[in-house]
């Protein structure tokens, strides 16, 4: 296919005039029929590299998709593009649904699933009678128990493969190391000389980094940033219940359009927050990480972390959601001492423990199936595998140690003296290679005082006045609107 037709599909499917770094080679790839691993970073249209192959190739395109919201996300894109030959198949799809879906699998040019879904046989037969023109497996680094989020589920995806005679496969992620990446290759059988590995910079140099290390004064220092700062904006927490605290207090005493978002909302109260701040319509965003994933907003200005990820992979993806429309934004991390003790709390509540892992070995018959505790359901997957306790052990062990790793290095990044992108970029095996301007916090004193609201720039708000200072002024606004 000659590179001039790909650049007209690629304007005719998707409206756009040219290939961003990373795509082509993986749709050529794709186009070959060759196998590939694609590290594209966050917010680098990864969707596209196996969605315009579609167009050229006959068959069904068959994603493997983790997240049921990115999967529900990229099929409404493909809609409104045009596109009716799509489905998502997962647990909210309902059984007249998953009938229709299967009656006309025929007729489909995208199908997504969820890891769940292809350990069952009747959809694995189904799928074996189809021409997959190829097979994706996004958030390829859940495969690895090295990767930020491994998931049990992931390590079924080699044998559902297998099941369909091996076709093409192109495995997506944007952030994993060298490890992780070797391990995606091997889980899925394509560990060869002849897979394309289209690894590009983990670095997006349009994202400038600031740590801060706060005294007692975090929340404080939140509504300060966040009325300063130009909107569209994301607050992270490692908690809900201060997700929609903060969300209430950036509404109440500044004015300010911001909603919470997390698992404990409704699909329909999910739907509506994503497109109400697609839309513009809220400003702010006061998420746990259940929020971002796939979401196609190009204009947000910053990410605030009100607590520290427990990993920088998950840092990178969460901060990469911030100016993908490749202006300049800003990735603030807030850290007060004994943060790091909640991190810990998570870990050690998302690994079953030797002596649970032994008593499932024991009594698994016993056990109910439909179990929701995470830690439950790892020793489960590993009795129903029929991997050996040991192994079993020694992995969740291995993997532990990993976690303590991962969140050393996060600790070390807050307080380090040195750049912090060039801190960030050694845990991929990477380096600067062209230090941009106003790089980061260690690099420029105030740096966030460069993405302030142009009527901000010179606020002298301090946190200890700002609620009422800011909130006289926001109803000297309203009053002054109201009487135009």
């Amino acid at each position: 296919m000659a590179e001039k037709t790909l650049e007209q599909i690629l304007y005719e499917k998707f409206n756009y005039k040219t290939f961003r770094s990373g795509q082509k080679e993986a749709i050529q790839a794709a186009l070959q029929e060759v196998d590939s691993v694609v590290m594209l970073p966050t917010g680098s249209g990864k969707s596209i590299c196996y969605q315009l192959p579609a167009y050229i190739k006959e068959g069904l395109v068959l994603i493997v998709s983790p997240l049921l919201s990115l999967m529900q996300d990229q099929v409404e894109k493909l809609k409104s593009n045009g596109e009716r030959q799509v489905a998502a198949l997962n647990s909210l799809s309902s059984r007249n649904e998953k009938k229709r879906i299967m009656k006309n699998l025929h007729k489909l040019k995208f199908l997504y699933i969820s890891p769940e879904m292809i350990q069952f046989d009747f959809l694995m037969i189904k799928l074996s009678q189809q021409d997959i023109a190829l097979f994706v497996v996004d958030e390829a680094h859940c495969i690895s128990q090295w990767g930020m989020d491994f998931r049990p589920d992931y390590l079924k995806i080699g044998e559902a493969k297998r099941k369909l005679n091996h076709p093409t496969t192109m495995a997506l992620t944007a952030t994993a190391t060298e490890q992780v990446r070797s391990e995606i290759k091997q889980s899925l059988d394509i560990d060869s000389i002849e897979t394309r590995e289209i690894i590009h910079s983990v670095d997006r140099s349009s994202i400038k980094l600031k740590v801060e290390i706060c005294e007692g004064n975090k929340k404080d220092r939140l509504k300060e940033l966040v009325y300063q700062l130009k909107s569209p904006g994301i607050v992270y927490f490692s908690s809900k219940k201060l997700a929609d605290e903060l969300a209430s207090v950036l509404r109440t005493e500044l004015g300010i359009r911001a909603e919470s978002y997390h698992s404990d909302l409704t699909i329909d109260d999910k739907v509506k927050v994503q497109q109400q701040f697609i839309d513009n319509s809220i400003q702010v965003i006061c998420a746990t990480s259940a929020f971002g994933m796939g979401i196609d907003k190009p204009d947000i200005r910053y990410v605030i972390h009100y607590h520290m990820p427990s990993n920088p992979e998950m840092y990178l993806q969460e901060i990469g959601r911030c100016s993908r429309d490749g202006k300049e934004g800003i990735a603030i991390l807030l850290f007060e001492q004994g943060d790091q003790y909640l991190q810990v709390r998570l870990q050690e509540n998302s690994l079953p423990d030797a002596s649970l892992l032994e008593y499932i070995y024991k009594y698994q018959h016993k056990i109910k199936q439909e179990q929701t505790d995470p830690k439950v359901q790892i020793a489960q997957f590993y009795v129903n595998a029929s991997i050996p306790y040991r192994v079993a052990l020694h992995q969740i062990e291995a993997r532990e140690r990993l976690k303590k790793e991962q969140l050393e290095y996060m600790i070390q990044y807050l307080f380090t003296k040195e750049c912090k992108r060039a801190h960030l970029l050694r845990y991929f095996d990477e380096s600067i290679i062209e230090k941009p301007e106003h790089c980061c916090s260690q690099c420029t004193a105030a740096l966030e005082t460069y993405f302030f609201d142009d009527e901000e720039k010179h606020s002298t708000v301090k946190s200890v006045t700002i609620d009422w200072r800011l909130r006289l002024k926001q109803l000297y606004k309203l009053d002054e609107e109201s009487m135009n």
